[in-house]
Parts: C-alpha cells; structure tokens; sequence
C-alpha cells in the first residue's frame, strides 16, 4: 500500500514564530558546508586558510538563497511575477531554483575570489566539493514539505501527496479511501528522496574523493557540472513538472531538462580544457 505523507512541515511552534524543516535544512547546509570546507584547507597545497571559511558559507549561501528565489521566479514563476511582482518577497510561500541558486553562487564566490585576488576557478574547484550534501539536505525539505513530487507510479515505494490530488483530503481521509481499494493510481514517486540520494550522497562521494588529490584547475568544477546535470535529466523523467508550465515539448522534455543541457556541455568542456592545458592543481 502506498505511504500517504502526513508531515508537519513546521518543525516547531513558538507563539507566532513557526520554524519550519525546510529553513533547519538551510541551517544544517550551512554547517556541514562550514565543516567540510575547513576539512579542505587541512591540505596545505589547496591554498585556502581556516579563517576564510566564515566569509566563504556566507557568501556562498547568499548567493544561493538569492539566486535560488530569482530563479524560482523568473525559469518558473515568470507569469505569476507579471501579474503579482510582490510575490518575489514572499519567501515563506516557497520557491527556490537550483539552476538560479547555483548561477547566485556562482556570482557570489566569483566576486569573493575577486575581492581576495584569488584565481576564479581555483575558488570555484575548492567549493564544489562541499555542495552536494546541502543540495541533498534542500531535497529531503522538499519532501518533508510535500512538494515538487514525482510522476504517477505503481510501484509499491509509491507515496500519496495530498498537494497532489485532484480534492482536498485529509491523510485519514485518504487512507480510509486507500483501505477500500481507492486512490491507488495517486500514487506518485517520491523523486525528492531520489535526487537527495543522487545529489547528496551519489554527488558529494564522487566529488570528495575526485579532489581528495590535484587536480587540474577547473576539473573539479567541470565535473560537479557534469554528474548534477546527468542526474537531474534522468530523474526528471519520474519528476512530475509544475503545473502551469508541463512539458516543453515531446511529451517529456522538461524545464529541468532544458536547463540542465547546458551545464552537462559546459561541464564537459571544461574538463577537456582542464586536462589539455593542465594549469595548476584544484
């Protein structure tokens, strides 16, 4: 029998502050990326000092929970934006883009390597590492949350989103129904545990052990590119796309997919690069 997801989103309730899981997974991202980065700097041939660490999570984070919002609203939300640009504010109504995250990332550490005089990519190959094991925390919030669920499936692991069914029901109400023989087609895949596993744990093992040695500079970031892209346009073939965009064309591309495209090539071609030119160590 399916699982019918019955989780409180908000992790505890103090009056009128409500903390919800998916703000604790930004927390918890914060720190492990605090840890891991200074694990790094234990190799004295990376070049980075334990002391840049805070500044380095800042703004990295920053750049994230920026990037992550423009991106939500402008790759997926643009229309909603038109008609209401307030919305873009209202964060507690959720909404966040990988894809934007990471060009918010992206900016923010260029501009910290920049401000320290660091070479770009050097910064980049040190960081990229250390990502995957908040992108896997982001998903389990997505499904701890009840959102951004996976397409229809009959698989016995299937779970029941109340989000996702076509009337308001309560999670006794649906399994009442589920006892009599009902609503077994609702059941949907729970894709955010599949791309926590792939983002969180498939990615950060690569990556860690990819750079626990030198490297060429810019293939440590080449190949975050390439294993996040592979795995995102896989998954979205069981990740059910937002409603009021569906599928681009074919009756399966999706924006994810479209998105993710560029990074792969990027990625690749930056290893490439990194290997024939052999500059420095990541």
């Amino acid at each position: 029998m399916p699982y019918v997801h019955d989780i409180d989103p908000v992790a505890l309730q103090l009056g009128p502050i409500a903390i919800h899981w998916y703000g604790l997974m930004y927390i918890a991202a914060a720190l492990a990326a605090f840890w891991l980065a200074r694990q790094r700097t234990q190799d004295a041939w990376r070049g980075f000092q334990r002391s840049e660490i805070e500044d380095i999570v800042f703004y990295g984070m920053v750049g994230a929970i920026l990037g992550g919002r423009l991106g939500s609203t402008f790759f997926y939300h643009f229309d909603s934006f038109l008609a209401d640009p307030i919305s873009i504010f209202r964060v507690w109504e959720g909404g966040m883009s990988f894809h934007g995250g990471l060009i918010g990332v992206l900016i923010a550490i260029g501009w910290y390597a920049r401000k320290t005089r660091r070479p770009l990519f050097a910064t980049y190959d040190f960081i990229a590492p250390i990502v995957p094991l908040g992108l896997g925390l982001g998903r389990i919030g997505n499904f701890i949350g009840g959102e951004l669920w996976g397409a229809k499936t009959a698989q016995s692991w299937g779970v029941i989103f109340p989000g996702a069914l076509p009337v308001q029901m309560s999670a006794d109400e649906i399994r009442a129904q589920l006892a009599q023989g009902l609503l077994l087609d609702e059941a949907r895949h729970p894709s955010q545990l599949y791309q926590a596993f792939w983002e969180g744990a498939v990615m950060f093992a690569i990556l860690w052990w990819f750079s626990k040695n030198p490297r060429p500079r810019m293939a440590v970031s080449g190949l975050f590119l390439i294993v996040y892209s592979i795995g995102r346009i896989g998954l979205e073939f069981v990740r059910q796309p937002d409603a009021h965009i569906g599928y681009l064309a074919w009756g399966w591309l999706t924006m994810g997919q479209v998105l993710s495209l560029p990074m792969l090539l990027f990625g690749a071609a930056l290893m490439i690069f990194a290997y024939r030119r052999r500059e420095a160590v990541a």
